[in-house]
């Protein structure tokens, strides 16, 4: 694909690349097209990005609706038909500042300050409109060939809650129309299987204005989450986990001395207790840590692995809420190991095939990232050393194939991150493995060794699920609402026919209920076929049972299955056998 470098010179760029030019053309001939319709517009940032690009855009007090967004992509389509060719220059920096003045570019002329005093700038220009950019960008306008505006939202200038709040225009662009039609179907699906859609049908979670970014698990939602928690705590039991429960407000001093308030304060709330400053937990750690040092521990009782279904919170930004997919608090499923350093490697390894085993229940796929030292970092370079080389030892031992995150690692150890891929191809960063020599000796963690000398003992922090209301979220999208039934907050509905069959569909009912079977009954006076597709549509029920005069007559159940809508005759009994080994063995 022939491509207009910054320098002025065409070529061809990498076809891994081609994407990405693509998209950061469609930004500018956005830019273009709202500039056109919006003569006042000021433009901030407009990159690519994974999934398509944007334009985070002053436009003063106007607000745009579907039709303007509507508008927008029309003028698009019009530009690219004038076929415009798309040109580079450079500019000296002060020169450049002249022409953003002159063009009446705000937040550009403050970009543009922020670069050091000699820098060279290059810009594109198509047409009458030029942006300041690094590119490559296509040749012509007409080259843009497959594009569409996807919505807006609001963005920070700089994405620092203090400055003016923008308009970001989100598109999305493809190098054929076919691909974008792809892709387009793609995010009508992930629009059917968005969880907040899903979990006000189903009635799984709720939140309020009266707490943005902390939600409410209603009844049902309660029923999945602790058919997660069960299955959690009878694999950690199984692997020798304890189990604790730490407070929810430390002393402030605890953090200091974890190196949270350091490091973390910042997304922290903290309150005043007995005039002392207390914080409310954004992390389970440093209590695991203190159940850890309140006694002694002999070389002997390690690894000790402790787990926790804590509670945390965290302060994140509102524009950045979005359902149970970031919120403010969230029950994180932790555990820490503590371990002689020699135990390291098959420590890890454990915690490896812990969560491998855990994403296949769900049929998830998923890839590794191990991520490195941060800047903002505590600990010495032998001790990051050490633990970033216990990381790939165990994942190179294991033959798991894995990509180097630079600099991302946690503030007090490097990590594994667990990446994975639900149904529609999206991923997800949900499990983590820290490898923590720092806390340790943050709080002079030791142990006695064989020979009675005292030793420091290396921390593990890992969850599987991450945030269980995050993973809720999660697989309420890649299920679409239709959990397993081990996992179905109604896992059976019984309904029956008439009037005549409600007193048979009582007893059904009750024996249901009898051997823990998450079950509802339905005797309105409605239709049975309306009542099916309601607990099939709505409820997403994996088992309806139908109840008739000849169901009543033969003493049976009709069972309708939510996934084939087949139906079966059968006895109580029968069925009862069939769904509880189906519960008990977790089939999904």
């Amino acid at each position: 694909m022939k491509v207009m470098f910054n320098d002025g010179t065409v070529g061809e760029c990498a076809p891994e690349e081609e994407l990405h030019v693509i998209r950061h053309t469609a930004a500018h001939i956005m830019a273009q097209a709202i500039k056109r319709l919006y003569p006042h517009a000021d433009f901030a940032y407009g990159p690519a990005t994974d999934n398509g690009f944007y334009y985070d855009v002053d436009l003063g007090d106007t607000k745009l609706s579907d039709e303007d967004l509507a508008n927008i992509e029309k003028e698009m389509k019009k530009i690219c038909k004038e076929n415009l060719p798309i040109k580079s220059f450079v500019l000296p920096r002060e020169e450049a500042k002249k022409l953003m003045q002159e063009r009446n570019e705000v937040y550009k002329l403050e970009h543009i300050d922020d670069l050091g005093e000699d820098a060279t700038l290059s810009f594109y220009q198509q047409g009458e409109y030029i942006d300041m950019c690094l590119g490559p960008h296509l040749c012509y306008t007409k080259a843009l060939k497959a594009f569409k505006i996807t919505q807006q939202s609001g963005a920070y200038w700089k994405g620092d809650k203090n400055n003016k709040m923008l308009t970001r225009i989100n598109g999305t662009a493809f190098a054929t129309k076919d691909e974008l039609e792809a892709h387009m179907k793609l995010l009508e699906e992930a629009a059917k299987r968005d969880h907040r859609k899903i979990g006000k049908e189903m009635g799984l979670f709720m939140i309020c204005d009266e707490g943005p970014g902390f939600p409410f698990i209603l009844p049902k939602g309660m029923a999945l989450k602790n058919a997660l928690i069960d299955y959690w705590r009878d694999i950690h039991t199984r692997e020798n986990y304890v189990e604790v429960s730490t407070p929810l407000i430390m002393n402030r001093r605890l953090w200091e001395t974890s190196g949270h308030w350091d490091h973390y304060k910042d997304n922290m709330y903290s309150t005043k207790i007995d005039e002392e400053d207390y914080c409310i937990k954004p992390m389970n750690c440093p209590g695991g840590v203190m159940v850890y040092a309140s006694q002694p521990h002999s070389y002997r009782e390690l690894p000790m692995r402790v787990g926790e279904l804590g509670i945390v919170h965290r302060h994140e930004m509102k524009g950045a809420l979005h359902g149970l997919f970031r919120v403010r608090c969230f029950t994180q499923d932790d555990a820490h190991i503590f371990m002689r350093k020699d135990q390291i490697t098959n420590e890890i390894m454990n915690v490896v095939h812990l969560i491998n085993e855990v994403y296949e229940k769900f049929g998830f796929k998923y890839f590794i990232e191990l991520s490195t030292r941060p800047e903002d970092s505590m600990g010495s370079d032998e001790d990051w050393e050490a633990a970033t080389n216990g990381l790939k030892g165990a994942l190179e031992q294991l033959g798991l194939p894995y990509i180097i995150n630079e600099g991302d690692g946690a503030f007090y150890g490097p990590k594994i991150d667990f990446h994975l891929e639900d149904c529609l191809g999206r991923t997800w960063q949900c499990g983590t493995i820290q490898l923590d020599f720092q806390m340790p000796l943050n709080f002079n963690l030791e142990y006695t060794d064989e020979n009675g000398q005292k030793q420091r003992p290396i921390m593990i922090h890992r969850v599987c699920f991450g945030s269980i209301e995050r993973f809720i979220g999660i697989v309420t999208e890649h299920y679409a609402g239709k959990f397993p039934a081990w996992l179905a907050p109604v896992q059976v509905k019984v309904m029956p026919v008439s009037e005549k069959s409600n007193e048979y569909a009582t007893k059904v009912y009750e024996a249901l209920r009898a051997a823990k079977i998450r079950t509802e009954l339905d005797t309105r006076d409605e239709k049975i076929g309306y009542k099916i597709r309601e607990a099939q549509q709505v409820g997403r029920v994996p088992y309806m049972l139908v109840l008739g005069a000849k169901e009543v007559e033969t003493n049976t159940i009709t069972v309708r299955n939510r996934d084939t809508a087949e139906s079966t005759n059968m006895t109580l009994d029968e069925f009862i056998a069939k769904i509880t080994k189906e519960i008990s063995e977790r089939i999904s």
